[in-house]
């Protein structure tokens, strides 16, 4: 295996690892330089990529690679200027592969998808494409309106909901109609890491002047993942700054999180309530007869057939995350390709052991308050700890709550994990926080975000 091919591999195998604005945002523009002695070196477009490889995706790649080739010892970054890259064949594509997808036999290839530099947008990403269901219609019909009309309603659109739910689908697939229906709009999605990133290099560069005009002149601005813009003062003044320019001229502003405004920590006030002025809808988890749906549309575009039971079975134990769904069917595409028929029931379910298991496997209390206090932004040790402050209590009520309805912990058992409190503090806690989810959308949004978070691993 050349190279080329070599490195080809590896992303088709990365882009079920990572989401696709990630994938998209750091692995773009990558190619293999050269292979020797077991060092492989990978040239990426700038120092920001090759940090973020290094300290981020390094384990993944490698592993990826050494089941390819167990000869590769070491992988090693390069930034390689424009004029050295110019005499490189795989750079001078306007492409990167980042999708497994079958030829015409039905056998797994590699297609390289074409993303607009200027506009970072995936053109595989359409309306057409996207599964409608009760849990992404209202998001799905707003999105829509603004194709037709951009900047005159809902005005700006905010998207939340859990991980792997398709909120990267849907407002890709609102810039690519945009610029397939107004080829003279300007725009540009981006992930809330790449704005980050550009921010910081527009201040080390003195070049703010112009970070400010490219923004301030588009038509569309589209971020996803915005709730890592989350303690990052000077990223939010200037997305503040430039949220004002555009809503002033009219333009459209999309945004999407992994939960609403309200719930995002360390955000400024003023930037929350620009983003609560316009439309937010939310995106959950599928339902049973969408994700069958969901299933049978990419056995479809595929062009196989997979029993029927084997998408029931599929859809029953993959409840919470699209993605991790496509990423089974996957599994199964290659049990195709290596052996040239469907697989069966029981060949699916030796396939997926690893993918599907009980809840109770899965997780444990542990877990549990790991995830609430990553949601809350604050420490383990806190939501353990004797402390009755606000900030506090309510993120380590949540957790007690979460256990028992999840878990099925025992009042007793549910105590002791938070430094042995009394039973009746943690029934007070879940009948408290269990009445209040009744009364607040919001709480119960951020339960079920955290209870996604959980299930999808």
């Amino acid at each position: 295996m050349d190279k080329d091919d070599l490195w080809r591999a590896v992303l088709a195998q990365l882009q079920f690892q990572i989401s696709p604005a990630n994938f998209a945002t750091w692995l773009k523009n990558t190619y293999i330089v050269s292979r020797k002695d077991g060092q492989l070196v990978v040239s990426v477009p700038n120092n920001f990529s090759r940090e973020w490889l290094e300290n981020k995706y390094n384990k993944a790649i490698f592993h990826i690679l050494r089941a390819i080739d167990h000869d590769i010892k070491e992988v090693k970054y390069t930034v390689e200027r424009a004029a050295q890259s110019a005499t490189k064949q795989a750079p001078q594509k306007q492409t990167i592969s980042i999708r497994a997808m079958e030829n015409s036999s039905g056998q797994l290839d590699l297609r390289e998808a074409r993303i607009d530099r200027a506009t970072n947008l995936n053109p595989r990403y359409t309306f057409e494409s996207f599964v409608v269901g009760p849990f992404n219609e209202l998001a799905h019909a707003a999105s829509l309106a603004i194709v037709k009309e951009p900047g005159t309603i809902y005005n700006p659109f905010f998207i939340y909901g859990g991980v792997g739910l398709g909120k990267t689908h849907l407002l890709q697939a609102v810039g690519n109609q945009i610029t397939k229906d107004f080829p003279d709009k300007k725009i540009r999605y981006m992930t809330s890491e790449r704005f980050t990133s550009e921010v910081v290099a527009a201040i080390r560069n003195h070049s703010v002047d112009n970070f400010r005009g490219l923004y301030r002149d588009l038509d569309i601005l589209i971020i996803d993942d915005i709730q890592f813009l989350a303690g990052k003062e000077k990223t939010q003044e200037e997305l503040f700054h430039t949220f004002n320019a555009l809503y002033e001229k009219g333009h459209q502003i999309i945004f999407s999180s992994d939960r609403p405004p309200k719930s995002i920590p360390a955000l400024e006030e003023r930037l929350r309530s620009r983003f609560e002025g316009g439309m937010i809808a939310d995106v959950s988890a599928p339902d049973f007869e969408t994700r069958l749906a969901i299933l049978k549309t990419k056995i479809q575009n595929r062009s196989l057939t997979i029993d029927d039971d084997v998408c029931e079975y599929l859809a029953s134990n993959i409840q919470r995350n699209i993605r991790e769904l496509e990423g089974a069917l996957n599994r199964l595409f290659a049990f195709y390709r290596l052996n040239h028929k469907a697989p069966s029931l029981t060949e699916a379910k030796s396939l997926l052991k690893s993918v599907i298991q009980t809840p109770s496997k899965q997780i444990s209390s542990k877990k549990v308050i790991q995830l609430v206090a990553e949601f809350y932004d604050m420490q383990e040790k806190d939501l353990i700890a004797a402390s009755r402050k606000k900030e506090i209590v309510r993120p380590r009520q949540v957790a007690m709550y979460i256990m028992r309805e999840e878990l099925k912990h025992s009042y007793p058992l549910i105590g002791k994990k938070f430094g042995g409190k009394d039973h009746t503090t943690a029934i007070y806690a879940c009948e408290k926080i269990q009445k209040e989810v009744q009364e607040s959308e919001i709480l119960a949004d951020e339960i079920n975000i955290i209870k996604q978070r959980m299930y999808s691993g």
